[in-house]
């Protein structure tokens, strides 16, 4: 709490297409171990969300986006902490995944949008269906 008001984290998060597929990483070490995720990570202070999705992208997959575009907001109030979570679809996307961050990545993979793992990491779930039911906003 800051100032007696509630903070919340807010997480950026990135979409990255190619050929129908999405791309996950399996998380290691940090929360949701062993689950699958999307690029991205905690917006710092004063940093833009564009920008914010530009460097988690390059940080941990070595790939760089031209451009990335707001597509969902999940108010994620279902976790042991509060979140706000958001999501972008990167654009102009240039370079090959690397696993640049390997003690909190195992593997980056290309799945089907319509075949995903069963095991998504819990604060992307909802974030998921939102691209996949077409939905801006969930509450």
């Amino acid at each position: 709490m800051i100032n007696g008001r509630p903070s919340f984290c807010v997480g950026v998060n990135v979409f990255v297409l190619r050929d129908g597929k999405i791309l996950l990483g399996k998380r290691r070490n940090c929360a949701g171990e062993g689950t699958w995720g999307l690029p991205g990570g905690h917006l710092e202070d004063g940093e833009a969300m564009v920008n914010a999705g530009i460097r988690e992208l390059m940080e941990e997959t070595g790939l760089s986006a031209g451009s990335m575009e707001f597509i969902h907001l999940v108010n994620d109030r279902n976790q042991d902490q509060h979140y706000i979570q958001t999501g972008f679809l990167a654009g102009e996307v240039e370079g090959d995944v690397i696993l640049a961050e390997p003690d909190k990545c195992e593997c980056w993979e290309w799945f089907d949008i319509n075949d995903l793992p069963k095991e998504i990491f819990h604060g992307h779930v909802k974030l998921i269906d939102a691209y996949i039911s077409n939905k801006i906003f969930v509450d």
